[in-house]
């Protein structure tokens, strides 16, 4: 393992870190460029709005995969976020190429975030079980990040009865 710029941790816990830590770098890549793939696609009511909005919302998550990245560096190992291994490695569902509707973007974004974040929140406790303080609090914080984002995107879908 290269050296790590971290101490207190042993090889063991350093090394289930870093393999935890590009598990979640692979979902929050594929997260972000599904956020782009709407970004540029959408059409329909709300468009200005919600495609400012996507951008911002783009750059949250590559903020957070960069923390992600570099935490996994700083521990001896390497960030895997190459397209292909973003491509092998995500969890999240395939995002659709060929739509345009606003509002099935919309709630295509809402699931991928939902599960996404749900992932990111296992991280935690997996991080916190392995003894990685550190990796479990930079885990909350792209797990906040991304609930709130959730809560952006829903927030602009039809209203439900």
């Amino acid at each position: 393992m290269p050296e790590a710029f971290v101490a207190g941790l042993n090889d063991n816990t350093r090394s289930k870190a870093i393999d935890l830590l590009n598990a979640r770098l692979a979902d929050v890549v594929s997260l972000a460029l599904a956020v782009k793939q709407a970004h540029w696609n959408i059409k329909g009511p709300g468009f200005i709005g919600v495609h400012e909005m996507l951008d911002e919302v783009a750059d949250r998550l590559r903020d957070s995969s960069d923390l992600i990245a570099e935490r996994a560096v700083i521990l001896g190992g390497f960030a895997y976020g190459t397209a292909e291994v973003v491509a092998e490695k995500t969890t999240m569902a395939a995002y659709p190429l060929e739509e345009k509707d606003i509002q099935i973007h919309i709630e295509a974004l809402r699931e991928r975030f939902l599960n996404v974040g749900e992932k990111v929140r296992g991280a935690i406790g997996e991080a916190g079980e392995i003894g990685d303080d550190d990796t479990e609090d930079l885990f909350t914080e792209v797990s906040r990040q991304i609930d709130k984002d959730t809560w952006f995107i829903a927030a602009n879908a039809p209203v439900k009865g």
